[in-house]
């Protein structure tokens, strides 16, 4: 019995030291990943960065900072970590092989997020992709179309791709062109399409709308149209003016031309 205590008082004169600094470096360890996980929410709160990314980057980070603190108490015991590490860094090395694609999403979407190419709610187009953000996910995002069809993209093929965001804007301009007969007067068309957009209520009058004879087509008389609206009437103020061209032009006895082909039959 005395000999097993003298062993007993002996390990514990050895090892001791060692497993009260390495209680101290779990203790200091978990203060100092529950401060910088908390910085972490707060700076990306503040950039207002979406809370399902927030979250899962806090609790990322968070596994990442312990695994580091965990190690150093384990070493400070005599325990060798080599062989811990080399088996973190081959199982992290399989899991990012295998989960690449949803990685190379994971990323996109932050991004994304991070700098607000376009949030919920506007309508956008990408790819092939055209219609309104119904959400951003961790690693896809979810649209809507107009004929009420939900597409689901993933990040990566959004941020690989152009970005055309139709409602980033608070104002659009509409560009019609109004084709008229060759015989039609130029400067009563002018007149008559001003008078249009000078009765429409949508239309801003800063910027300046433009009416301009653009090109002498084949068959036809090609005026440029460009008006300024707000960005929610750009398509009531896009179908306004085409029917209402089209009954002042009829009015008006101002045709409207079609392809034609003059024949000419040699005897």
């Amino acid at each position: 019995m005395d000999d097993l205590l003298t062993k007993f008082y002996e390990i514990i004169a050895q090892f001791g030291f060692k497993f009260i600094i390495a209680i101290l470096i779990l203790i200091i360890g978990k203060l100092a990943v529950n401060s910088i996980k908390k910085l972490l929410v707060k700076v990306m709160d503040k950039k207002e960065i979406d809370k399902t990314i927030t979250t899962f980057t806090a609790s990322l980070l968070k596994a990442v900072l312990w695994v580091f603190v965990i190690l150093m108490a384990l070493s400070q015991l005599g325990i060798q970590t080599t062989s811990f590490i080399a088996v973190l860094g081959a199982a992290g090395l399989a899991v990012g092989l295998a989960l690449q694609g949803s990685l190379a999403n994971f990323a996109a979407g932050f991004l994304i997020i991070l700098f607000r190419p376009f949030k919920v709610g506007d309508v956008v187009e990408s790819g092939n992709v055209i219609g309104v953000v119904n959400a951003i996910n961790i690693f896809n995002s979810d649209f809507k179309t107009f004929d009420n069809k939900r597409i689901i993209v993933p990040n990566s093929q959004i941020m690989n791709s152009n970005i055309t965001n139709y409602t980033a804007e608070n104002t659009r301009r509409v560009d019609l062109v109004l084709g008229v007969d060759y015989k039609s007067d130029i400067n009563k068309v002018k007149s008559i399409i001003n008078e249009l957009i000078e009765k429409h209520e949508m239309i801003l009058k800063d910027p300046l709308p433009t009416v301009r004879l653009a090109k002498m087509a084949d068959s036809s008389l090609n005026f440029n149209v460009r008006v300024w609206t707000k960005t929610e009437d750009y398509w009531p103020v896009f179908y306004d003016l085409t029917e209402q061209a089209k009954e002042a032009f009829d009015q008006n006895n101002i045709n409207i031309p079609y392809p034609q082909m003059d024949v000419h039959l040699k005897q």
